[in-house]
Order: structure tokens, then C-alpha cells, then sequence
């Protein structure tokens, strides 16, 4: 990126002045190069002023010329080339409370300063991200280097990418050479690695590795996305709160929390039973890697996919006896566990597809006088961690290389911590930064703390995390604990509430399971949250899960319970799926795309793990686009010997930065990261610390006078 000579506004001016024709990119030398210098092979100039336009000739082909769009123009009343909706963008005020604009609105008073911004952050169409990409290395197979050196490599590597996407558009902040200015972000290499050796053993599949710099390595990066447009520009409602609230999804995107849409399922989904942790086997090894009983094993593996029919669609898994599974995790090479009166252990699942180590789900690899990976507690409920499923390594992100060299960002320490809670002993925080080193010598786990003052977190039973923040599930109700200081939590808040099972966060607003259903407390601000009237009745209401513009809640007997969750604040029940009756005691559910398909796995207690195919060709021929409607197929199931309580959610592959601003995915260029929590808020919150918000017909955008809108 820093090859670049040449910026927008060098050819096309800005809303003040029209281009001085000189280069100012980050690549350019001494005060830039004079384009009027410039001339095609027969001698022309390649930019010409004529009659106050701009002309730019073809070096190619002598006949084509064209008039350059010049910004000044755009904005300036009366001009021919002016376009109301240019200079409303480029001469809107930073006043959020009037947001008028006009040429009254001066450079410095500009919500999208030319300093600030790169002008293709609202010149884009569309940006493409990697939905992830598998490579598998085969050992003691003859191939060709593919770098520069040459030569030849024992080991055999393909690269397999699952699915390009073209409807994710983040924003985050370029690198200090290239000005620090926003600017669209891609994730960029969404990468899991496998080995098999030359005894064509896998000697670890699909593992995310983790960057030098200790972040995931997930990685993003600011992208100029090369689809640089006049019209299908974005608009308001893309990268600020919209006025009928039905942009939250999109939000959440922007701001690079992630959607839990193209989070990755492997070959095992992991459910956690009454008895057992399962590696369930639901996908096919080679590529393309198909789901068992799916649109894409039907026609990619048609044998497999008729002996997977023969056998009534059941599936195999390997297990590992443990306690009773409230919650669990697997991220990296490791399974983070809370398993009831056992308490909180990790186990190691490396070897979960080696046909050459007989245990595959390991609870210690040595004796416990070596290594010790399990705590004791009373009753563990629920795990969480704040960087969700995204392995990372705090020790690797200090020290001044990575603060002078490297320039990344100090890396919070809430990553430190696994956080547990406990139905009698309440939050409880382990130090699982061991678990990262590589070295299994010093895994030794200890409690970092057990915090429960006055009680407050009596039954607790669920945690979800956003950022530094915790929403602990009670039996009276939802305890919000600020953990900035992760030795030293304080309750921000307490929403009595009843029966409180489980919670799922999306930007603005917390999904709740309680005893009514599903409930939403808004939590603009964390500090102040509001349980809003508005819920969704439901007999049994479990476990919710978010996916952009859907919930997907585990309802008991009712089976799966679709919600549509495009207005966030007013969700509507869009479908109830039972298969016919064959789900019906559900108690967890996630959701994952595999290749280009969306899939639901159930927690489906006394009945096991249920995977449902949610989008295909022939179930959702639109099942493109940012959040295609559902139509779920029930194709695959696997009989847990207790019943079924908890599942692991899939690998984050659109999470750059959690919640409260702390980065953690790996930024591919040196200085770049994703926007902090105060340039997050100043996206949509005023000075107050209220929202503000845009309407979804910008033309109500007055020039002068300005638009009014009530703070919600």
C-alpha cells in the first residue's frame, strides 16, 4: 500500500479547491510529481484543462478521452455536474444534534473530514472478505516451491478457500504513513492450517494459528477495495444508526464486532453433555468439505452421501467422560470446559483426528504432578472468554518491539482470563494465558480470583461477554459487571428480571432468555441498560443465538425458534422448526457456514446433537447476500448417551476488536487497526453519551436549517 503515488484528490480535488494535478500518495518523491507533465506515446498531454473541465486521455488508445468528476463541482449549486447527494455527504456538519449541512459548513466543522477519511470509504460499492481457508499439508508428496527461491518441497500444501464474501463492509484505521485515516478493512486471511505426516496421520487439523504479535490470526487489513463508484456509493444508514433502528446487524458488522454468520464449523462440532464432552464428525475431510447429509455432499461425494442416507443420517464422534457440561469452548488446539460439580478443565483435542493416538480427547498428557489443567469449584455453570473463539498469546504482544517496531496495539489484559461462573461461588477468573506458550510444562491452573459480593451472583448460570464487560445470567435477574480491571470487577448494574437463562449480544442490544421468552435489554449504554417492553413469548425459551439478522433460540420442546431480528428492539417470530417433531427438547443451538451454506447444530438433550441446513440452492435459491432467509432441513444427527446441554460456537472469521474496543485480530499492515471505543461511539452516540441517528431517506436532509430527530 505504501507503493502508492497517486491519491484520489490529486485528480479529483476536494470539496474546496479542484485538483493541483501533483501526486501526493505515500510513494511519492519530494513535493509529488506534476501530472500536467505527463503525455501519451503520440505526445498528448494525458490531462488537460478545457473550458473549466478536467480531461484525461487514454495512454493506450489515441481515440478515448474522458471528463474527469471533479468534487468541487459536485458540491457548488448551479453547476451542471452538481449532485445533491455529493454535497450533502461531503458538507454535513458534526453537529449531530442538527446534522444540517450546506457550504456554510466549514473544513474543520465537517463530519467527513478529507484528513480523516479516505474518499473511497463512501466511494465503494462492495469489498471482498475471505470467509475463510483451509490448508492442508501432506507429507512425503513431491511438489514445487511456489516462492521466489524455487526449487522443491516434500510437502504437499493446497490452498482451499471455503467462500469469498462481497456483502461485509468494515471500517478501521490505516497506518500512520498513510495518515491514520479511516477507511474500509477486508478480512484478508481467515486461515486454518492441518498436517497429515507420512503415516497419514493428522497430526492437527484445522487449527487457527496465532499471530507473532499474539493476536488472532483471523487477520484483517485496510483494503482499497478497487470498486470505486460515483453511484452505488454507501449511504448514511451504512455506517450510522438508521431512524427505524433496522440497521443493527450491519452495525455490528461495520464496527468489525463480528455476526456469528460466517463463523466456522470444522470437521467435529463439540456438544457438551450430561456425562461427556463429543467431537462430533459432521463433515467430510477432503475438499470441498462438505456437511454430512447436505445440498453439497449430495453432489460433490454422491456415494458418502447415500451411505450417510443408509445409515438414517447418523453420525459418529469421539468422547472423553466429564461432568456435566453447562457450557464449552474450543479454541485452538484446546477445549475450555465448565462441567458442573467437577468444576472448570481444559482439555487437549490436538489429536481429536489422529489415527495414531488412542486417546483423541486428552484431560492431561502427563500425570497431574506436571501439568494440572482443572479447577475445582462447587458448581460451574458456564465459560466464557472475552476473544470468544479466537486463539491469542498475551505474553507475545509486550515489549517494544511490538509498541516501536511493529506499532501494535497493547493488547487489554482481560485476554488473560477464562471466566466461569459458578452457581454458588459466582464469577470465578483463571489465567489461561499459559495455555499459549507452547510449553506444557507450566500449565498449571489456579484461580486469579472468585468474586461474588453480597451474593449478587447467587445461581449464576450463564455468561456472555462484550469487550470488558460481563452480562451474568440469575435466577432474579442480570448482573452487568465492568471487568476493565480484571482483578478488580465492580457491578455496573443490576436488571432484576426473572428467571434468567442465557444472553447474546449484537452491538446495541442484549438477547435475553428468561421465563416470558426472549427479552431485550438495550445496552447503548452498559452502564445505564434498559430493559426495553418488548419480547417475544415463548413456552420454553433456552439458549439464543445471533447471525445477523436472525435469532436462532434452543426452545425446549418447541424445537428451534427462529426470530427476525432486523428491527433489533422489535423482534418477530419468523419460524418455528421442529423437523416434524424429531427436535423437541432443545437446549442450545450455534450457527456456522461451511462453504456457502449456512448450518444451525442443536443441542437437542435427550436427543443428541441435530445438525439443520438452513440455505442451499434448492432450499434458498437467493441464499446470497447479507442475511439470506432460512429455510431449515433437518440432515444429520448424532445420539448423545446423556442427554445433550451445550455446544461450542464456531470459529470467528469477521472479528477484528470485541466491544469495548480492544483489538483481536492480527492487522496486516504496520500502524493499522481497527477504530477504538471512542471513535466508535462519535459513529453514534452525541456528547451526551446518547444515540443519534440518520434517516433511511437522507433526502429529509435539510441544507441549511438542518434535521431534527428525537434521541432515542
Amino acid at each position: 500500500a505504501l507503493a502508492v503515488e497517486i491519491d484520489c484528490q490529486d485528480c479529483h480535488g476536494n470539496a474546496d479547491a479542484y485538483p493541483n494535478l501533483t501526486t501526493s500518495g505515500p510513494a511519492k518523491l519530494g513535493n509529488g510529481r506534476d501530472l500536467t507533465l505527463l503525455r501519451t506515446p503520440d505526445g498528448r498531454k494525458r490531462f488537460e484543462w478545457r473550458n473549466g473541465s478536467l480531461y484525461q486521455r487514454a495512454s493506450l488508445d489515441p481515440n478515448k478521452e474522458w471528463e474527469l468528476s471533479l468534487v468541487k463541482d459536485s458540491v457548488t449549486q448551479g453547476n451542471s455536474h452538481y449532485n445533491e447527494k455529493s454535497a450533502r455527504a461531503k458538507l454535513m456538519s458534526n453537529d449531530t444534534e442538527d446534522l444540517s449541512w450546506g457550504s456554510f459548513v466549514k473544513g474543520e466543522e465537517r463530519a467527513h473530514k478529507d484528513s480523516e477519511m479516505e474518499c473511497y470509504s463512501c466511494h465503494t460499492s462492495w469489498t471482498t472478505s475471505c470467509g475463510g481457508c483451509h490448508l492442508p499439508i501432506q507429507a512425503n508428496q513431491k511438489t514445487d516451491r511456489h516462492h521466489y527461491e524455487g526449487g522443491e518441497s516434500r510437502n504437499y500444501a493446497t490452498y482451499n478457500p471455503q467462500v469469498a464474501r462481497d456483502q461485509i463492509f468494515m471500517l478501521g484505521r490505516r497506518g500512520d504513513r498513510k495518515g491514520g485515516k479511516i477507511a474500509p478493512v477486508r478480512s484478508t486471511s481467515a486461515l486454518v492450517l492441518s498436517s497429515t505426516n507420512a503415516n497419514r496421520e493428522n497430526i492437527y487439523i484445522q487449527q487457527p494459528p496465532i499471530s507473532s504479535s499474539g493476536y488472532s490470526s483471523q487477520a484483517m487489513n485496510p483494503h482499497f477495495p478497487h470498486t470505486v463508484r460515483k453511484t452505488e456509493t454507501k449511504d448514511c444508514q451504512d455506517c450510522h444508526v438508521s431512524d427505524t433502528n433496522d440497521n443493527n446487524a450491519i452495525m455490528s458488522q461495520l464496527l468489525m464486532f463480528g455476526t456469528n454468520f460466517i463463523n466456522f464449523v470444522g470437521k467435529y462440532a463439540w456438544v457438551g453433555s450430561e456425562n461427556a464432552v463429543n467431537g462430533v464428525d459432521v463433515t467430510e475431510w477432503e475438499e470441498p468439505q462438505a456437511v454430512r447429509g447436505s445440498y453439497l455432499q449430495k453432489y460433490a461425494y454422491p456415494d458418502f452421501y447415500q451411505q450417510h442416507l443408509d445409515k438414517g443420517g447418523e453420525l459418529t464422534a469421539h468422547t472423553h467422560k466429564s461432568g456435566a457440561v453447562g457450557c464449552l469452548q474450543m479454541r485452538g488446539e484446546y477445549l475450555f470446559v465448565a462441567e458442573g460439580k467437577k468444576g472448570f478443565r481444559v482439555y487437549d483435542i490436538a489429536s481429536i483426528d489422529n489415527k495414531g493416538v488412542s486417546q483423541r480427547i486428552i484431560s492431561a498428557p502427563f500425570s497431574f504432578l506436571g501439568h494440572d489443567n482443572h479447577v475445582s469449584s462447587e458448581d460451574a455453570s458456564c465459560m466464557t472468554m472475552p476473544s470468544l473463539t479466537q486463539p491469542i498469546a498475551f505474553d507475545r504482544n509486550k515489549g517494544d518491539l511490538m509498541r516501536i517496531t511493529n506499532k501494535e496495539t497493547p493488547m487489554h489484559p482481560i485476554h488473560k482470563y477464562a471466566f466461569i461462573t459458578d452457581r454458588e461461588e459466582g464469577l470465578i477468573l483463571v489465567d489461561i494465558n499459559t495455555f499459549a506458550d507452547g510449553e506444557p510444562r507450566n500449565n498449571f491452573l489456579e484461580r486469579a480470583l472468585t468474586w461474588n459480593p453480597d451474593g449478587i451472583l447467587e445461581g449464576a448460570n450463564h455468561i456472555t461477554m462484550g469487550g470488558y464487560y460481563a452480562y451474568i445470567s440469575t435466577p432474579r435477574g442480570l448482573a452487568i459487571v465492568n471487568l476493565n480491571t480484571p482483578l478488580e470487577p465492580t457491578l455496573s448494574s443490576f436488571v432484576p428480571m426473572d428467571d434468567v437463562r442465557a444472553s447474546a449480544l449484537q452491538f446495541r442490544y442484549l438477547y435475553v432468555t428468561t421465563q416470558k421468552g426472549v427479552e431485550i435489554v438495550d445496552v447503548t449504554n452498559v452502564e445505564q441498560p434498559i430493559r426495553l417492553p418488548n419480547f417475544v413469548s415463548l413456552a420454553n425459551a433456552q439458549r439464543v443465538y445471533l447471525a445477523r439478522t436472525y435469532a436462532y433460540v434452543a426452545a425446549g420442546k418447541d424445537g428451534l425458534v427462529i426470530l427476525n431480528i432486523e428491527q433489533a428492539d422489535q423482534p418477530k417470530i419468523f419460524k418455528f422448526f421442529d423437523a416434524d417433531g424429531q427436535i423437541n427438547d432443545a437446549r442450545d443451538v450455534i450457527v456456522a457456514t461451511t462453504n456457502a451454506s449456512l448450518f444451525a447444530y442443536v443441542a437437542d438433550g435427550k436427543n443428541g446433537l441435530k445438525v439443520v441446513q438452513l440455505t442451499s440452492p434448492d432450499l434458498q435459491p437467493k441464499f446470497y447476500g447479507f442475511s439470506p432467509e432460512p429455510n431449515p432441513m433437518l440432515i444429520a444427527h448424532y445420539p448423545t448417551s446423556k442427554p445433550a446441554l451445550s455446544l461450542s460456537r464456531g470459529l470467528a472469521r469477521d472479528r477484528g476488536v470485541d466491544e469495548t474496543g480492544e483489538q483481536i485480530s492480527v492487522f496486516g499492515r504496520l500502524g493499522s487497526r481497527p477504530l477504538n471505543l471512542e471513535e466508535m461511539k462519535r459513529m453514534y452516540l452525541n456528547k451526551e453519551g446518547k444515540p443519534w441517528t440518520v434517516p433511511v431517506d437522507s433526502s429529509t436532509l435539510k441544507r441549511s436549517t438542518g434535521y431534527t430527530h428525537a434521541n432515542k
